[in-house]
């Protein structure tokens, strides 16, 4: 069907007076295939396999050709205990992405967050030493992505290693757990580890608040990411590509499309494949949205809704933005409310809490059936860094 799909819509335009065929009823997947672009999403393991929530399942078949590990690939999750692997939930995403013809996205390798406590509390009461931790490390990396060599096609090797502006000091800088206790050399360390485990799968630095430059200065996220993967290039480090995660709000201004095309651009123009990641776009739960106002709720769909085509837009334009993923698609299994309580925030995806599409999904889908050349071309492949 993707194939099929590709083949009408990329076919010799219609004469004059004839009527092309409809589109509008293909699923994501099938109309991201003819811009060889992959739509995919983050997958909850306990709703996928929920028997009494059986929509969450098709509709992860159906609509994507991408699935990424919400949770079950992270270090708690695959080692709660030292040296005993849960590997079933990771397993079983595999299994079913191999099944419905996806491919997978590995989440996450490096991250301060989500370390498993036996890891976290040795460090912090001296029983693991920093040579001990290196070499934990470089056991963890090597484990896992052997276990799933030739299976993934996009590791988050290194997660949100960057500061924020907000932070004390402004000035951006590495932070975190392993920035703090192996210094700066963990990063090169990571995806050389990764590269010698898996010489075949795409290797991806990832962070949030990445969608477009500032001023360039020592505040610039953006730009000191873009600094930082620039000289991990020109080092050797086998780092492939920049995933810009995607996390938005309606409450900011946000970026316009050539805003974001521009900071696309400049990743690729280093050699670096480009994707959206973890793509949502979160509104205030005010106590008129809570309430059902439409004249609270009605403006901040549509504002997400621009903010999802804002994203995707400049992705097709970047040719070497490989995929475009959401961080779930429908607010009933949606992160977001629990991590943004004070004040309250949802709406964040494509679907309402019954799966009925919004209308950002509309938006999207409107993207990858009107977008096309000669602004649109087919993506160009990326083969990993020797």
């Amino acid at each position: 069907m993707v194939a099929l799909l590709a083949g009408t819509l990329n076919a010799v335009p219609v004469s004059a007076g004839s009527t092309p065929a409809d589109p509008s009823d293909q699923s994501l997947r099938a109309l991201s295939a003819r811009h060889g672009l992959y739509f995919g999403t983050a997958v909850d393991m306990a709703a996928l396999d929920d028997a009494n929530d059986p929509q969450y399942r098709q509709l992860v078949q159906s609509q994507f050709n991408s699935v990424t590990a919400e949770n079950v690939m992270k270090w708690e999750s695959l080692e709660p205990t030292r040296g005993n692997y849960n590997w079933g939930p990771a397993d079983k995403l595999i299994e079913f992405a191999k099944k419905n013809n996806q491919k997978v996205r590995g989440h996450v390798l490096v991250w301060q967050n989500q370390l498993p406590p036996w890891l976290t509390e040795g460090v912090n009461n001296g029983t693991i030493s920093t040579t001990e931790l290196r070499e934990l490390l470089r056991k963890h990396i090597t484990t896992v992505v052997k276990r799933y060599k030739g299976k993934i096609w996009q590791w988050d090797v290194v997660n949100e290693a960057a500061s924020d502006p907000w932070d004390n000091p402004p000035t951006i800088h590495l932070k975190g757990f392993w920035a703090q206790h192996l210094g700066a050399g963990y990063i090169a360390d990571a995806f050389r580890w990764a590269r010698a485990a898996d010489p075949s799968a795409l290797l991806f630095y990832n962070d949030y608040n990445l969608e477009a430059f500032g001023d360039k200065g020592a505040s610039d996220k953006t730009w000191y990411v873009y600094k930082m993967v620039k000289q991990l290039r020109q080092s050797g480090v086998p780092i492939d590509g920049l995933g810009s995660q995607g996390h938005l709000g309606t409450q900011y201004g946000n970026y316009n499309v050539f805003q974001v095309k521009e900071a696309l651009d400049a990743f690729s123009d280093l050699g670096l494949a480009t994707a959206f990641t973890e793509v949502d776009v979160r509104s205030q739960m005010t106590p008129g949205v809570q309430a059902g106002d439409s004249n609270e709720i009605n403006p901040r769909l549509q504002a997400s809704s621009d903010n999802y085509s804002v994203l995707l837009q400049a992705c097709l334009a970047n040719r070497h933005c490989l995929s475009y993923t959401v961080w779930g698609f429908a607010d009933n299994h949606s992160w977001v409310p629990t991590w943004f309580s004070n004040p309250p925030e949802g709406l964040a995806t494509l679907y309402d809490e019954s799966y009925q599409p919004k209308r950002a999904f509309y938006a999207v889908k409107g993207d990858l059936i009107f977008s096309g050349p000669p602004y649109v071309q087919p993506r160009i492949p990326q083969h990993p860094k020797r």
